[in-house]
């Protein structure tokens, strides 16, 4: 089945203007230079899963349609960090774009075209008008439609032009490793006593795995051929694409199972399993096919967690960021990145679950059937078997407290305010910000080390807990490093003049580094912000807010319990509605905005089920059903002459 994306009115492109552009040899571009081709405007941010999804969604739209179809980048940073250009040209050689990107760090281009999320999409057809307009991933196939639709157009009419499009590849450059993602330090023999010090390492931007002696630099042995890929088989042709997270497994169930480590192979939405002796590489779970939001849900909007089957091949997952071996758990845990959820798979036995999450992408603690993540990036277990979380855009750190019941593990939150909030603060856990951390580690005194990625800092996290001379030391966050290049995880990294080091993947140095554990820790208070975006101003009092909603092509909304659809509303800061909060069924609600707040965010969360099926007919009692979900965090300053209401538009995407 097809999405039909329906065609805008004729309505004039604006001009691509920013600070500069990337992938273009350095010449400046404008719409003129591109005009009589077919044009994507990609509105992303390094930092967001779904971006990074759409990148590759395109990537064969693009190679399809090379001489008529222009995909621009405009990347319109979230983060603070994001708006570095050096953080950006990073960013655009680390996920191998291959067409022009627009470094955008006002949003001036993101305000002309009235971007709202990431990622949006927006098509112009090659007489500089806007064909349509999108948000979210998935819109391939509708895409694919539209585009032979503008060939077939402006062919006819003499205005598409066919040739080479402006994009001018960088110069390769030859590295050891290339933007390391994960590393785990080797505890027990591997093949031989002499694996026990080193440390394997995701080669992320290689694609394969590595053992790296324990001077940080000699690579003995490596998994992958070096280009992206999927292949299960021997070390030397095997094939990973962009490969995160890993673990490796107890020697028991290793030798049971038949590999050692497991791999969170991102790109490829899948789990690898890599056997030492004999450095064959196979496949886990996941077919290889990306997981969307499933319909099986409570009418209250629970999540229903537990056993996703039997057979974890024919399983889709969601871009895998990291895995830990959990005794607890027992079993390996996942962080899904890709939908927001905590997964459990068991290696003897093969099952793959939900284990927390409901899917939604926000900041909620709670059971497993009722807490939302965002992207969470990193594991880490301490001795008690809870399992710390970095939860990486809200910029939290958080704990599923699986040892007080591993049936029913609950999330809490330990640093971290919503999707919107960062900042740079040590301290009070409750003030305390970090800025999109994607690696966690528990150290053997309790406390819990983060690398705070976008801060470029290794942070420490302690409990409140009793010093030496018996007084209650209460709670607090300190810095233990700065001055990194987005570390991406950290470790203990052995002894190091006599003391204890930590070892720290620095991500865009292309290394690993061993730092010292200082005596004192620093205390940081850069303050507290949230993402700068232009606010859109509205009305305070009654305030309508509408979401649009059409089924893809032979679907028809699932309508059998009610009202397939669902609004959830809420704002920062909550007292911001007065009014029209919460969750309802429908895509329509009246809020009420306090005229005494200024400013703030909306907090918007759309949802509507369909099945396949034609309008009209009753829906087979085997049909596929679907799950269909945007989130909006939209700015807004309270001013009598603002809007009074708002329409959003959620697609069907399939």
């Amino acid at each position: 089945m097809t999405e039909t994306i329906q065609r805008s009115s004729r309505v004039r492109a604006s001009e691509l203007l920013g600070r500069n552009w990337l992938n273009t040899g350095g010449e400046q571009l404008s719409l003129q230079q591109l005009r009589g081709k077919i044009v994507i405007l990609d509105f992303w941010t390094f930092c967001c899963i779904n971006c990074l999804h759409v990148l590759d969604e395109l990537r064969p739209l693009e190679e399809q349609y090379a001489d008529v179809l222009v995909t621009v980048g405009v990347h319109s940073p979230k983060f603070e960090h994001e708006a570095d250009p050096e953080a950006i040209a990073a960013a655009v050689e680390r996920y191998e774009i291959e067409h022009p990107v627009l470094d955008d760090p006002e949003l001036i281009t993101w305000q002309a075209y009235s971007a709202r999320a990431w990622p949006t999409l927006v098509v112009i057809d090659p007489e500089g008008y806007i064909a349509a307009s999108l948000s979210g991933e998935g819109h391939v196939a509708g895409l694919s439609s539209l585009v032979e639709e503008l060939v077939a157009e402006h062919g006819a009419k003499g205005t598409l032009h066919r040739g080479d499009g402006p994009y001018v590849a960088p110069e390769p450059v030859s590295r050891t490793l290339r933007f390391p993602g994960k590393a785990v330090s080797v505890s027990r023999p591997l093949g031989s006593d002499a694996a026990v010090g080193t440390f394997l390492v995701a080669d992320t931007g290689h694609h394969r795995i590595v053992q790296l002696a324990a001077d940080l630099e000699t690579v003995l042995q490596a998994w992958g051929t070096g280009e992206k890929g999927y292949a299960d088989g021997g070390a030397g042709s095997a094939q990973f694409n962009e490969p995160q997270g890993l673990t490796l497994l107890p020697a028991e169930l290793a030798e049971q199972v038949g590999y050692d480590i497991v791999v969170a192979d991102t790109v490829n939405h899948r789990l690898r399993g890599i056997n030492i002796t004999t450095g064959e590489v196979t496949t886990l779970a996941g077919n290889g096919v990306q997981r969307l939001l499933d319909a099986e849900r409570t009418r209250e909007g629970a999540v229903v967690v537990g056993s996703l089957g039997t057979d974890p091949l024919e399983v889709s997952l969601s871009s895998p960021w990291d895995v830990l071996w959990s005794e607890t758990v027992g079993g390996v845990v996942v962080a899904m990145a890709g939908s927001h959820q905590i997964f459990s798979f068991d290696p003897a036995t093969g099952e793959l679950a939900v284990y927390s999450g409901t899917g939604i992408e926000g900041l909620v603690d709670g059971a497993p059937g009722e807490a939302w993540y965002a992207q969470s990036s990193g594991l880490a277990q301490d001795a008690a078997g809870d399992i710390w979380i970095a939860d990486s855009e809200t910029s939290s750190l958080r704990v599923l407290r699986t040892s007080q019941s591993a049936e029913a593990p609950a999330v809490e939150t330990v640093i971290g305010e919503g999707l919107y909030d960062f900042g740079f603060r040590d301290g009070d856990p409750g003030q305390a910000r970090l800025q999109h951390p994607l690696g966690v580690t528990a150290l053997p005194d309790g406390s819990v080390l983060v690398a705070d990625t976008y801060n470029g800092a290794i942070r420490r996290y302690r409990a409140e807990h009793t010093a030496a001379d018996g007084s209650l030391v209460p709670a607090g966050v300190s810095t233990v490093a700065r001055g990194l290049k987005e570390p991406s995880d950290v470790l203990l990294g052995g002894d190091i003049d006599g003391g204890e080091s930590l070892l720290v993947v620095e991500t865009n140095a292309h290394q690993l580094v061993r730092i010292a554990v200082p005596e004192e820790f620093l205390t940081v208070d850069e303050g507290a912000t949230q993402t700068q975006r232009p606010r859109t101003p509205v009305a305070p009092g009654e305030f309508g807010l509408s979401v649009s909603f059409s089924a893809p092509t032979d679907q028809k909304l699932d309508d059998r319990w009610g009202d397939p659809t669902q609004l959830q509303v809420s704002s920062t800061p909550p007292e911001l509605i007065s009014g029209g909060a919460g969750t309802t069924e429908g895509l329509n609600r009246t809020l009420t905005l306090n005229p005494d707040i200024s400013e703030g965010v909306l907090h918007i969360t759309a949802r509507a089920a369909a099945c396949d099926g034609a309008p009209g007919e009753d829906i087979p009692m085997h049909a596929a059903c679907h799950l269909y979900q945007q989130d909006w965090g939209i700015p807004v300053v309270l001013d009598p002459g603002g809007d009074t209401a708002l329409n959003l538009d959620l697609r069907g995407v399939k």
